[in-house]
C-alpha cells in the first residue's frame, strides 16, 4: 500500500509539472530552437527523476562517464537496454550532449509531453513505411550527429521484462555504421524499481553502467549489433544476477530495423 501512495504522489508530480513545462517549451519554440530548447525540457525530465527519489526512493548509481566520447562535436549512437520508462526520462540527465530519440510519431499525440517533443530536434518515424523511415533516420542522424548531438536508440525496440532479453534488431549500428559514429552500449536496471507496463514502483537502486565506446567503421550491422547485444546483457547479468538466475537470452539475434 505505501508503494501505490508513493507512485500515485509521483504521478501527480509529473502531471503537475508536466503541464507547465510542456507550455513553456511551445512558448520558447516560437522563438527559440536547437540546444537552448532542448535543456529546457531535458530540466522537467530531471524533475521527474528526482521526483521519483524523493518520493519513491529510486536511487542511481553510475559507472563508466569516462568512456563517453570527448569533445562539442565528438559523434555517438547511445544503444540503451530498455526495461522500463525509467531509463527514456533518465538519459537526457546524464549526458553532457543533447539526445535525439528515434521514436514513433504517434508519440507526439501525448499532451504537453508530446507537444513538447514536435518543438524539439528528434527523429519521429512512421513504422508502416519502414524503409522510408530508416532513409529519413540516416538523414536527420548525420545532421544531428554533426552538430553535436548523440543519437539514442533502444536496440530490443520495446521495454523487457527483468531478467530477460528482447530480440536485438540491427537499425542502431547500421546508424552508427552509415555515419560512422561509434556505438555505445548502456546497461540499466530500471525494472528494478520502476517495471514495465507497471504503475507501482519501489525504492531501490538502478544501475546505469555505461561501456567502452565500439568503432564502427568498417563493421556489419548484425556483427557489431552481437557485440553490443552481448556486452549489454553480460553486464545486466552482473548488475543483476538474481533477476536472471536460468534465464538466457544472449543467443538472440539481432534483425534489421
Amino acid at each position: 500500500m505505501f508503494d501505490f501512495v508513493r507512485s500515485s504522489l509521483h504521478a501527480l508530480w509529473m502531471l503537475v509539472t508536466v503541464i507547465p513545462y510542456g507550455i513553456a517549451v511551445l512558448v520558447a519554440s516560437l522563438w527559440q530552437r536547437g540546444e537552448p530548447l532542448y535543456w529546457i525540457a531535458a530540466s522537467w525530465l530531471r524533475l521527474a527523476v528526482q521526483g521519483a527519489r524523493v518520493i519513491c526512493g529510486i536511487q542511481v548509481r553510475v559507472s563508466g562517464m569516462d568512456n563517453l566520447p570527448v569533445g562539442q562535436t565528438s559523434p555517438a549512437v547511445l544503444l540503451v537496454k530498455h526495461q522500463s520508462t525509467f531509463e527514456t526520462f533518465l538519459m537526457p540527465t546524464l549526458m553532457p550532449h543533447p539526445l535525439a530519440y528515434v521514436f514513433k510519431k504517434e508519440l507526439l499525440q501525448i499532451p504537453f509531453f508530446g507537444w513538447a517533443m514536435s518543438r524539439l530536434d528528434m527523429i519521429h518515424i512512421d513504422r508502416s513505411q519502414r524503409a522510408q523511415a530508416f532513409v529519413k533516420v540516416v538523414a536527420q542522424g548525420r545532421r544531428l550527429l554533426e552538430q553535436g548531438t548523440w543519437i539514442i536508440m533502444f536496440p530490443e525496440g520495446t521495454r523487457v521484462a527483468r531478467g530477460e532479453a528482447g530480440a536485438y534488431k540491427s537499425g542502431g549500428t547500421r546508424l552508427a555504421i552509415e555515419t560512422g559514429a561509434p556505438v555505445i552500449p548502456i546497461a540499466v536496471t530500471s525494472a528494478r524499481c520502476w517495471p514495465r507496463r507497471a504503475f507501482v514502483k519501489r525504492a531501490g537502486v538502478v544501475d546505469v553502467s555505461i561501456g567502452p565506446a565500439i568503432p564502427s567503421v568498417g563493421r556489419q550491422p548484425d556483427e557489431l549489433m552481437r557485440e553490443v547485444q552481448g556486452w549489454i546483457e553480460s553486464e545486466m547479468r552482473r548488475l543483476d544476477p538474481q533477476a536472471y538466475g536460468a534465464a538466457d537470452g544472449s543467443g538472440l539475434q539481432p534483425r534489421d530495423a
